[in-house]
């Protein structure tokens, strides 16, 4: 996946529609009862409107919102830090370009900011996020649904505007208990909303997690075809346009018709006063030729949704430009058509006004000559054959989806594309098709897409692996024309006319949907592209040295990614230790085992605390800035509340297992795997280990030290290390090994992080079509706008079954200079009722994780009920491939991405050696 083909999107909020021909302007137009609109943007032309607005309130009882405006207002420091705040809703977070900073530069400013509108059960209020609490929102703290309270605000004025002012807000926390739906959705409607953002010049919000996609008002929804006159004998051709357009100045008519249509690119910048900064490509044609038409700034928000693929258009007061050399070209459906490549048609509001009229499909006439939209549908079966950038056009029946996923543009910037994974089966292969879907600029056809729907995607490019490995898996991904559709929005395609289609819709009336949905997946970590064989191949488009990451910078990887942000990056080490964790023990391993994730929270304020130590998990905690600690609430991170439930149940369920291990010993039927002579112990007792030593008790106090004491009530010191009791020894020895080397340098560490915890989010579930809707929210983006729920039924995520239900490996991973480590997970994917789904393939060069890959004959032991085995041993084969490797240099890559709040994955999912041919040496 190359870096110009990502691209992001978001949902499109633009329902109701605004009237026709309706424009942003300079000033919200007057609106009889909007009852925020004293508080967001008293200009004198609405000064009554404000004053019965604020007489008025929210009409639902009185406004603590309300009292807060007019106090903080009303204060000689325009602050206030209101005392004992209820807690309030937030109803919106929306983002939009920040304005560059007058000279002299301070440190680097924020190049986005943030409204977010709040709801307190009486009324809404549009109000400004600090830029320095940015990152709540980045990371998805701060978000629709969510309860907070407002523990500090200001008031600032517009010193360009006359008589504008908004609220600040400046210090939050976290209210507990979950959303409060009904005094979001019970607040009395704002009528029409608020098309300008509160702080700067700019007129139209952004779509909250990328820059392509059309978002809110502005955006205007399709328009009804114009019943106009064509009048032939005034019309002029592309042809006729390439040769005389140099010696004219004004253009006949065109009449048109768009063969392909790109997403929309955004070209804002603080610093730079534009109002409308977007563009669009479209490929038009007519009987002579095709060429290139490109949609400029305000057009494209009153144009661009109606502007569809085999829309006919009718052109004046256009202008002809030399085309921009480096733009994509999507590959036409008629190889036969004549491209005009030299010239481009632009369409702007001025220089001249373009006129577009769009002629109604029943009134387009086969003398105008107008060419038919062709496609280049390929089947499954003939993928295979496929050069490498081969464009081509799918349909197929959706079965497996991802989350939807955001890459960072260029490093240390805020723009990011946005993406997901996609298999789509069509009855020609046992293989299906794999989607990599980039948002193409149709959030709505984006976010809906789900198992069992109709999926056709056009202008696909063919990835396979260029280093000519046979076994690499080919996939298809989504080009800058191309377009994405989904049962719904079928009616009326070109392509419903295709003889490809038309035989993918014959086979599946063949098909029986009960079959079909038993293999469907949704979410979940995809591990794909697999990184390939040689180390040499992964580092073809990096230098070694920018490549390859040290285990503490990717402690600062990881704090520093944005929300569902995901990283592959490689780090050098040595195999430390692994330990399996059962599917069904998953629970009580991570939530009794490690009881307090590696924080990876950006504070309100620049935090001074040094992370030096992060071993010393506690400390941390106990230092955060305390506005951070409030905001992330009383019970810290999400498992951290279920943890005492979790001990009380870990203890019977080792002594379940153990009495089972010993009733199978017995009988000769489970061989114990030796180990080293220093017991495995958790990371808990890890922990308290290095507090005793560096703070001498002092930190185990904290709020987890109720949860600390219980999960070490066995061991009191480093020398009673191999004092735990013999049940919980002998199923260590079962279910985990450890290397000589960690066994000596595993107390002296400099820093441990800890990132090999599973959330339910990691885990790809099987799709019930009764709860789509909820599926399809847990693995979108969270909305910018509050979305009331479309199901009344309430099922949380890790309710639904998995579909690999077989456990997971924490693999230790010890720095080179055995100083560092870090524990992260590998998660084997398996789906018995597909298994085309993940592909187990034999991993190159890599025995480990191909062993860990597998599934053991011991492993696929079922019960009476069918499911399977949940106490499983390492295998003879995983051992000896961690032995064949200890003490020895490797390469890890990892797999990382942010879920929200303070959830990070980290996924191990391919290891080099570094003896091998195939890694270079960076120095």
């Amino acid at each position: 996946m190359t870096a110009g083909t990502r691209r992001c999107g978001r949902r499109c909020l633009c329902h109701p529609p605004p009237p026709p021909r309706q424009r942003p302007g300079p000033r919200l137009s007057p609106c009889s009862g909007r009852q925020d609109a004293v508080m967001q943007d008293p200009t004198p032309e609405r000064a009554e409107e404000s004053r019965a607005a604020a007489e008025g309130g929210g009409g639902g009882g009185a406004s603590w919102l309300q009292k807060v405006f007019e106090e903080v207002r009303g204060s000689s420091q325009l602050s206030v830090a209101p005392a004992e705040p209820p807690a309030v809703t937030v109803v919106a977070v929306e983002r939009y370009l920040a304005q560059a900073p007058p000279p002299p530069a301070a440190p680097p400013a924020p190049q986005y900011w943030y409204d977010v509108t709040l709801a307190d059960g009486a009324r809404r209020q549009r109000c400004h996020l600090a830029p320095r609490l940015n990152g709540l929102v980045q990371r998805a703290r701060l978000r629709t649904g969510a309860r907070l309270r407002l523990t500090r605000c200001s008031y600032r004025y517009d010193e360009k505007r006359l008589n504008r002012g908004f609220l600040c807000l400046e210090g939050l926390e976290r209210a507990g208990g979950p959303g409060d739906t009904a005094a979001a959705a019970g607040t009395p409607p704002d009528g029409t909303r608020p098309l300008q953002p509160l702080r700067g010049e700019n007129r139209h919000y952004l779509p909250l997690w990328n820059n392509e996609d059309p978002y809110g008002d502005v955006w205007m929804p399709d328009r009804p075809p114009a019943q106009v006159d064509v009048d032939v004998s005034k019309l002029t051709n592309l042809g006729h346009l390439e040769m005389t357009w140099r010696s004219r100045v004004r253009f006949h008519p065109l009449l048109v018709r768009i063969l392909h249509k790109s997403r929309l690119r955004y070209y804002g910048k603080p610093g730079k006063a534009m109002d409308m900064p977007y563009q669009a490509y479209f490929e038009v044609a007519d009987g002579s030729g095709m060429t290139s038409m490109v949609l400029w700034s305000s057009l494209c928000p009153e144009w661009y949704n109606s502007m569809k693929v085999g829309t006919v258009l009718l052109l004046e007061q256009y202008a002809i430009k030399d085309s921009y050399p480096f733009k994509t070209q999507p590959t036409p459906g008629d190889s036969q058509m004549k491209r005009f490549a030299t010239i481009e048609i632009s369409l702007n509001d001025r220089n001249p006004p373009t006129k577009i009229s769009i002629i109604p499909e029943e009134m387009v006439k086969p003398e105008w000559g107008l060419p038919e939209v062709k496609y280049r549908f390929i089947t499954r079966s003939e993928l295979d054959d496929l050069p490498h950038n081969y464009s081509c056009d799918v349909i197929g029946l959706v079965t497996f989806v991802g989350r939807a996923e955001r890459a960072r543009k260029r490093d240390h910037c805020e723009d990011f594309w946005l993406y997901r994974w996609a298999h789509a089966i069509d009855g020609t292969s046992d293989q299906p098709f794999i989607l990599e879907l980039f948002a193409t600029s149709q959030p709505d056809v984006f976010e809906r897409i789900h198992p069992m729907t109709y999926l056709v995607c056009t202008q696909m490019r063919v990835v396979r692996d260029l280093t000519g490995n046979p076994s690499s898996t080919i996939y298809l991904t989504t080009s800058n024309e191309s377009q994405i559709f989904i049962t719904g929005w079928h009616k009326g395609q070109p392509y419903t006319k295709d003889p490809k289609v038309k035989n993918f819709i014959q086979w599946m009336k063949s098909q029986s949907e009960a079959d079909q949905i038993k293999k469907t997946v949704i979410g979940g970590y995809y591990p794909f592209p697999r990184p390939p064989d040689n180390f040499s191949d992964y580092c073809k488009s990096n230098k070694v040295e920018s490549v390859l990451k040290t285990i503490s910078e990717t402690g600062k990887e990881i704090e520093d990614l944005h929300y569902r942000e995901h990283k592959r990056i490689a780090v050098q080490g040595i195999i430390g230790a692994i330990r399996y964790i059962s599917s069904s023990n998953t629970a009580e391993e991570v939530l009794g085992v490690e009881l307090v994730q590696k924080d990876t929270s950006q504070s309100l304020e620049s935090s001074a605390v040094s992370k030096e130590d992060s071993v010393d998990r506690g400390k941390n905690t106990s230092l955060q800035n305390e506005e951070v600690k409030s905001f992330l609430g009383p019970h810290g991170s999400p498992g951290e509340q279920h943890q005492q439930q979790a001990l009380l149940s870990k203890e019977s369920s080792v002594k379940r297992k153990i009495r089972r291990l010993n009733r199978d010993a017995e009988q000769g039927g489970t061989s114990v795997i030796a180990v080293s002579s220093c017991p495995y112990f958790t990371r808990s007792a890890r922990r308290k280990f290095r507090l005793d030593e560096y703070q001498h008790g002092d930190v185990v106090q904290d709020k987890n030290g109720q949860a600390v004491s219980a999960s070490l009530q066995y061991c009191t010191d480093r020398e009673g290390m191999s004092d735990i009791p013999e049940t919980e020894e002998t199923r260590r020895t079962c279910d985990s090994w450890q290397s000589d080397l960690w066994t000596q340098v595993k107390d002296k560490l400099m820093k441990y992080l800890h990132h090999s915890k599973i959330f339910p989010e990691s885990i790809p579930r099987k799709f019930d079509y009764v709860y789509k809707d909820l599926l399809m929210q847990q693995y979108n983006l969270h909305a910018a706008v509050h979305q009331p729920k479309e199901t009344t039924a309430e099922k949380s995520i890790d309710e639904f079954k998995s579909a690999s239900g077989l456990g997971y490996y924490e693999v230790t991973v010890l720095g080179i200079n055995h100083d560092v480590a870090i524990d992260v997970a590998f998660l084997p994917l398996f789906c018995p009722e597909d298994p085309h789904l993940f592909q187990l393939e034999e991993i190159q060069n890599d025995t480990l994780l191909s062993c860990m890959s597998c599934i053991s004959a011991h492993q696929q032991k079922t019960t009476s009920n069918g499911r399977p085995c949940d106490m499983f041993s390492l295998s003879d084969e995983i051992v000896k491939a961690a032995k064949d490797l200890d003490g020895k240099h490797v390469v890890c890559i990892l797999d990382i991405c942010h879920l929200g709040d303070d959830k990070v994955e980290v996924f191990l999912t391919k290891i080099y050696k570094t003896e091998e041919p195939g890694v270079l040496d960076p120095v």
